[in-house]
């Protein structure tokens, strides 16, 4: 068959280390008029005759090799470059669409951070490129082939629909620059509550943070860019979209996000696709969402551990926001009402510059333990009687919210005869109550313990250890008669509440929105926060405290029980700033991240003995380790190979070679494996890399 001359590099979707670089193929001459880079395509494999999905990454001309030996041969058109191969080469099975739906620099940014991370670049676009809509595109092409001429609106066209920006909690002078002069900022946001018009009253209210982040991006559209907007779940985006639909056109706001059946995110990734400034929104997978003249990325709360991607190559979205930024040389903004000690590095080497709200207003934070109680019991007591004494007070007016550590009734119990944690005896999960009169159950595998005996002491009975939601609006509810009482956790969603009185239960990060802010706020629970065995403990405290006390009415008080020491002094004076700070001081003298960087290399010993050997020419990095790890999680049953894990801790100059080193070793590794007898298919790699796992420590 006579082909067309073209080649194509083709990226093929798939999670085999030994896959992750582009492949050549022909493109036969019924194809030729649909191949661009970008497009989705199938390409037949070497092994089984199958054939893969793909991306069409380049065009390469080999009659220009000899004439443009440089090649230009990437996603913004047809190059020159030699592939190097002289043989014949396989044709391109078929185009799957015509759409480009992988921009050049989103494939930019999936290669940086691929590497960067030891893993597969398909993996990323997989998390940039939803999956196909068949219908949905067919209607997209449509619209888009009725008006071909159609000039897409200009950002002065639309000056007359866009709210004009405040910024009234900051100096205009720096946040009216910031996209202009694509600025990277760290922004404190304004802990207060702002009530949205709305008719006869019924507008929603939002954190000042949201109206600051709309504004933001109300001022690059009127710029002619584009901005993203990261929020790490769907509780923030309501408030995010909420200020945007007062600020902006509906028409130049795009939501993308997991929440979205599979034809709403790819009708508004399609969207993106068109040529025009827009205003994106949504999660973490937002960051690597295709944009028009990008001018601006904003992560609200950039320490969430949401923010953390579960998936291969676990790539941090504040990562991805960083070396997005480089490479679209936008503006930067981190906005939170704390600082996560990532951001304060940044900001402490110069590379990020602090920004403070004009006016020094915060919630009136109390903490108990500032307080003078000569009753020993009522200090050791888990609601103080200053908290008690303010909740009552409060609750007459409008709602008291009260944050609790975990959901449900008595998450964990204890022997009542010496007081071991008391475990199933099917898997070793923690036993758990639903509710007063129920069977004790296992957390993880839900089997009812009926008849339990301690393994330790062989009694019977149980005692509460932790109280949840539900045991707490128990006894709430009991203590004020005739007070309604409201839990919200992961169980129980409730977003918004209105300003009549109430008591709300609720978990951290599950709290509602209340329509005035609340009256009182008590944060019980603190000693069993920080108990948890996790090196960012502290600040995550600090952000859940902040956040939670950022919903107060004005005036109102915010009463923290059984936590002293700098935490406290952080919270009661808003300073988020000096307590990172000495954190991350902390963290250079121990060698801990983010002051350096760290990689887990997972497998069996030698597996994990070859890939350390491979980085022992590299100066300035030290391992720790191999020790044993079990990877099995709660009800999941251990087996196969038994598994060491090696921590390696480096420079951030470093970064580059030990990925580099260690992603060869994974490769060489993978395509080591061979199939066993018999078997069908080879035995899946267990040698696994991670970077920068941020509860590694």
């Amino acid at each position: 068959m006579t082909r067309t001359g073209l080649i194509a590099r083709v990226l093929i979707d798939s999670p085999l280390p030994q896959l992750d670089h582009l492949f050549d193929y022909a493109i036969p001459d019924e194809l030729a008029h649909l191949a661009q880079p970008g497009v989705r395509v199938r390409v037949p494999l070497r092994s089984a005759n199958r054939v893969a999905d793909g991306y069409l990454i380049e065009l390469i001309d080999p009659q220009h090799a000899v004439a443009d030996p440089a090649g230009a041969a990437t996603l913004d058109g047809i190059g020159g470059a030699d592939t190097g191969y002289s043989g014949k080469l396989s044709p391109v099975d078929s185009i799957v669409s015509a759409v480009p739906v992988l921009t050049d620099a989103v494939w930019q940014l999936a290669r940086r951070l691929a590497d960067r991370a030891a893993g597969n670049a398909s993996d990323i676009v997989r998390l940039a490129v939803p999956p196909r809509a068949v219908r949905v595109e067919k209607a997209w092409l449509a619209a888009r082939a009725a008006t071909p001429d159609a000039p897409a609106p200009q950002p002065a066209d639309a000056a007359g629909t866009l709210a004009e920006p405040g910024f009234a909690e900051y100096p205009p002078e720096t946040l009216g620059t910031i996209v202009a002069d694509r600025l990277r900022v760290c922004i404190a946001a304004v802990p207060s509550l702002v009530r949205l018009p709305g008719p006869d009253d019924g507008g929603s209210t939002v954190g000042t943070w949201a109206i600051t982040m709309a504004e933001l991006a109300v001022s690059a559209l009127r710029q002619g860019k584009s901005s993203i907007l990261v929020v790490p779940d769907f509780r923030d985006q309501d408030q995010l979209q909420a200020a945007l639909a007062m600020l902006a056109p509906a028409d130049d706001v795009v939501r993308v996000d997991a929440r979205q059946s599979n034809p709403d995110r790819y009708r508004g990734f399609l969207t993106l696709l068109e040529g025009r400034p827009r205003i994106i929104l949504g999660n973490r997978s937002a960051v690597y969402a295709p944009a028009h003249d990008l001018g601006l990325i904003v992560l609200w709360d950039d320490g969430d551990p949401l923010y953390g991607e579960q998936l291969s190559p676990y790539v941090h979205a504040r990562d991805a926001a960083l070396i997005r930024r480089e490479a679209a040389d936008c503006a930067l903004v981190f906005i939170g009402h704390s600082r996560s000690v990532e951001t304060e590095r940044l900001v402490e080497i110069g590379w990020l510059r602090a920004l403070h709200p004009t006016r020094d207003s915060h919630p009136r934070v109390i903490p108990t333990t500032f307080q003078s109680e000569p009753d020993a019991q009522a200090r050791a007591a888990r609601i103080p009687s200053a908290a008690w004494l303010a909740a009552k007070e409060a609750v007459r007016s409008g709602p008291v919210l009260v944050q609790v550590a975990s959901p449900g009734y008595a998450p964990m119990l204890a022997c009542r005869s010496c007081g071991q944690s008391a475990r199933c005896t099917q898997c070793q999960g923690p036993l758990a109550l639903t509710h007063a009169n129920a069977t004790p159950a296992c957390r993880w595998c839900g089997h009812l313990a009926a008849g339990w005996h301690c393994s330790h002491c062989e009694a019977t009975n149980l005692r509460v250890v932790t109280v949840g939601t539900g045991r707490t609006a128990e006894e709430l509810g009991r203590a004020f008669p005739g007070s309604r009482v409201i839990v919200a956790d992961g169980e129980h969603t409730v977003q918004t509440i209105g300003p009549e009185p109430a008591l709300v239960i609720a978990t951290r990060g599950a709290e509602p929105i209340p329509r005035n802010g609340y009256s009182a706020i008590l944060l019980l629970d603190g000693e069993r926060m920080l108990a948890r065995e996790s090196l960012r403990v502290g600040e995550d405290c600090l952000r859940w405290w902040a956040n939670a006390a950022a919903l107060a009415a004005p005036g109102a008080s915010v009463m923290l029980a059984g936590v002293g020491g700098a935490l406290a002094h952080a919270l009661n004076t808003w300073q988020p700033g000096p307590y990172a700070a000495a954190e991350l001081a902390d963290r250079r003298q121990l060698r801990f991240p983010p002051a350096v960087r760290v990689a887990s290399v997972t497998g069996t010993s030698a597996e994990v003995e070859t890939a350390i050997e491979s980085l022992a020419e590299l100066p300035g990095l030290d391992v720790l380790g191999p020790v044993s790890h079990d990877p099995a999680g709660p009800g999941q049953k251990p087996g196969g190979p038994a598994l060491v894990r090696a921590i390696v801790r480096f420079g951030y100059p470093l970064g580059d070679e030990v990925a580099r080193t260690l992603k060869a070793a994974i490769v060489r590794n993978a395509a080591s494996r061979r199939k066993p007898k018999g078997a069908a298919f080879r035995p899946a790699p267990t040698l696994r890399v991670r970077f920068d796992d941020p509860e590694l420590l």
